[in-house]
């Protein structure tokens, strides 16, 4: 029998996801919460085993410690802002346990494998990269001085053991649904533009595009793009029916899921008989035909990075699309009748204040159904993090988040302040959704949808909240001669030119937040892809 092993994304601040298929693990003002999927493939591989997905279904940290009493091995995913305190849990899970082995996983280990180790002495090892069979090897007992791709210390020392080739065949991992169906609670999980209740799992890994911001291609999953098989895929749709009749869509979590035509319009082929409504990310790249073929399969709405209406911002941050490309891309989809959730970010290399001021009219003129504005944030490991760190445009390296798991903002540039990037998002989020037409959408989903009417009511609550507190706030600051907007954007442009990089992922953060002048930071979302 293998170790007993519990697979943790564990505790944090309230409403924050910061798990293993969250790509920028942040605190959510309207709570929404995605599918720990990577910990589910090894879970799924070893018998008697446990998932456990405390956030969503409020485990506190007490309970969660209690629970390693009856466990062997820990494999607890980590991310950079949660890592001081799942430091902290790990070694009173020591203390409780003292044989309990365990390892912690993740993009922030992969980045900083020596440092991880040496600041959580409870940590036996760390898996960089994609960690499914290393930890699986383990808790079967092969030697760690055997395993690819950890490292441990041993004698004071930092072992790297050499890197472990990426999964190529998706096929010989586990359905990750009969994990959730055995230990996850689907009504736990909720993410406003998606219908409730949901489910997400991938179809491929990795993927191609060279986006500098962004942080799962470079630190998790890679840049080479593996595939399931479209049979295979199928299946486990047709498993998500017979577990879940009533469940309101799939979401296909992949970093691109459409990148390759060929594939996409075959999975389709194999999807459309199953009769099931699903969602995805997608490029703004994929042509008419593609995406035609999505829709006939069910396909009904689609995370879309388009991050700029600025082309040379697009070009510096390598995004591998055009402006005009987008323009036609979001026309496909209105003609098609599939739904639309836009990403955009704030403070990307080139971002000026009137760079700022086009990509919300960009915005505006596409019109899709939601979006999400995040400002750019650097991580360790990442391009941005890099290029912000040797121009000096790093103001916060010690500190990524409050108390309340809300990421401070760490980067500025000559002539676009911090403050003037966080207030553009505050504008950005009010000139898109209290026009006319934003409004009539909003109020004609609730008027025919009771179960969204009630959930559109309560997330509304949140966003109106959390305004009038921006509005406060930005009023403090403006009363204190700390930042005018208005003087801003009248004496003309700023900002630094050149190329960088930040990063995230399916729009998980709606709405941004504002803490008291004297500590202003940001919360961003991730974008999409």
């Amino acid at each position: 029998m293998p170790l007993k092993t519990l697979f943790l994304n564990p505790p944090s601040f309230e409403n924050f996801d910061g798990g293993a298929s969250s790509r920028w693990p942040a605190t959510r003002e309207i709570e929404s919460y995605w599918y720990p999927v990577w910990l589910a493939y090894p879970a799924g591989m070893l018998e008697g085993s446990k998932l456990l997905d405390a956030p969503p279904h409020h485990v506190s940290a007490a309970e969660t410690i209690k629970m390693t009493k009856d466990f062997d091995f820990l494999v607890l995913f980590t991310s950079t802002p949660g890592f001081k305190g799942d430091c902290a849990m790990a070694e009173r899970m020591k203390q409780e346990n003292p044989s309990l082995k365990i390892a912690f996983v993740g993009p922030h280990v992969t980045t900083l494998p020596e440092k991880t180790l040496r600041d959580c002495a409870a940590i036996d090892f760390i898996v960089r990269r994609e960690f499914d069979f290393a930890t699986v090897e383990f808790a079967n007992g092969k030697p760690l001085a055997d395993i690819a791709g950890i490292s441990y210390l041993k004698d004071g020392k930092c072992i790297h053991n050499p890197d472990r080739p990426s999964v190529e065949d998706l096929d010989s991992l586990p359905d990750v649904v009969d994990v959730y169906k055995r230990d996850l609670d689907v009504r736990k999980y909720n993410v406003p533009f998606l219908l409730y209740p949901y489910l997400s799992f991938y179809t491929t890994r990795g993927c191609p595009a060279q986006c500098t911001f962004c942080l799962w291609p470079q630190l998790l999953s890679g840049h080479p793009w593996r595939k399931r098989s479209s049979d295979r895929v199928a299946r486990e749709m047709a498993k998500v029916k017979e577990y879940w009749p009533d469940l309101g869509e799939v979401f296909f979590d992949d970093d691109t899921f459409n990148i390759q035509k060929a594939r996409t319009v075959e999975l389709c082929s194999k999807l459309k008989p199953l009769n099931m409504t699903w969602s995805c990310t997608s490029r703004v790249t994929t042509d008419y035909e593609t995406l035609k073929a999505q829709k006939e399969a069910g396909c009904r709405l689609l995370i879309v990075g388009y991050e700029s209406g600025n082309a040379q911002i697009l070009k510096n941050i390598k995004k591998g699309a055009t402006v005009e490309r987008a323009r036609d891309f979001t026309r496909d989809t209105k003609k098609l009748g599939l739904t639309v959730h836009g990403d955009f970010i704030i403070g990307l290399p080139g971002e000026t204040r009137e760079t700022i001021e086009q990509t919300i009219k960009f915005a505006k003129e596409l019109d899709v159904e939601t979006i999400q504005v995040s400002l750019a944030h650097a991580y360790p490991g990442t391009e941005l993090f890099e290029f912000a760190k040797e121009n000096g445009f790093i103001v916060n390296s010690t500190q990524m988040v409050d108390e309340g798991g809300h990421q401070l903002a760490q980067i500025e540039y000559p002539g676009l302040s911090r403050e003037e990037a966080l207030d553009a998002v505050h504008r950005f989020y009010d000139e898109y959704y209290f026009r006319p037409k934003a409004v009539f959408r909003i109020v004609r989903k609730a008027f025919f949808n009771n179960v969204e009417r009630k959930r559109l009511y309560k997330e509304a609550k949140s966003f109106m909240k959390l305004r009038a507190a921006r509005m406060k706030i930005v009023k403090a600051s403006r009363k204190a001669g700390a930042f005018n907007p208005v003087a801003a954007k009248a004496n003309g442009n700023g900002g630094s030119n050149g190329a960088g990089k930040a990063k995230g992922h399916g729009a998980m953060n709606p709405l941004p937040i504002l803490q008291p002048a004297e500590s202003p930071q940001e919360t961003q979302g991730v974008s999409g892809d």
